[in-house]
């Protein structure tokens, strides 16, 4: 019986080939298996970082969503179809592992920061080895692109997902000394009615697919609402310390 396999979670970086490190880049090359999330009919972001770097004789395994962000009819609920996709895709990266093959399971940023690398770390890391490298993550890479320090001497970071609903958002970023809010989207109006209405749209800072070849910068008040896609994000930094 072949030794087993280990799952390697690879942060790949927020977007730029470049960005990707050392360390992931040699466990990508010596991976037998290389597993990516994608939606339907997509290549997908974290894919498109790292196919140059594959050799003919990998093993690609997509692992497809079943549904992204479209509305599921009843009785059907998004947790649950979400919850068995992820089932289902560790059985089939477990038949990997058991036979003895590694499996490199890539994802954007890094795997334990919004990273769907982390449902399969939760359902495999306790019978299986595994090896978790970071990645920069797409709001380091966000505040890069737009020059902008996060926090000053003793102040605090506040990550916040835009789904959240509008009191707990605005509730949370009236304490924040700094923030960054993602998962934008369609609740991207949502989100600049709270900076509105808490005073913080003009130090607010928005970037849609940081580092990416098709990054773009818009000024947050000339954001077309319903445009803003899901790998957008904005930043309110913290004040400015002059020490």
């Amino acid at each position: 019986m072949p030794a087993r396999g280990r799952l390697i979670g690879l942060g790949v970086g927020p977007g730029d080939p470049e960005l990707i490190t050392v360390k992931a880049l040699r466990l990508l090359r010596e991976s037998p298996v290389v597993a990516y999330f994608v939606a339907k009919g997509k290549k997908g972001n974290a894919f498109s970082i790292i196919e140059d770097h594959l050799v003919p004789q990998q093993t690609l395994m997509p692992l497809v969503y079943p549904v992204t962000t479209e509305a599921l009819p009843a009785p059907l609920s998004y947790e649950q179809v979400i919850s068995d996709f992820y089932d289902t895709a560790s059985l089939h990266v477990a038949a990997h592992l058991d036979a003895g093959r590694d499996v490199a399971v890539i994802c954007e940023g890094d795997p334990f920061f919004y990273g769907s690398y982390m449902y399969l770390h939760d359902r495999l890391a306790e019978r299986y080895d595994a090896q978790v490298i970071p990645g920069v993550c797409s709001m380091l890479g966000g505040a890069s692109v737009l020059g902008a320090p996060l926090v000053y001497r003793n102040q605090s970071l506040s990550v916040l997902s835009g789904v959240l609903p509008h009191d707990d958002l605005k509730r949370r970023l009236a304490d924040a000394d700094a923030a960054v809010i993602m998962k934008l989207g369609r609740n991207f109006p949502k989100v600049r009615q709270v900076l509105e209405e808490l005073g913080l749209a003009d130090r607010a800072l928005y970037v849609e697919r940081a580092t990416m070849a098709n990054q773009k910068i818009v000024p947050l008040d000339q954001v077309v609402p319903m445009s803003s896609p899901y790998f957008s994000l904005i930043i309110v930094p913290g004040e400015r310390w002059q020490g």
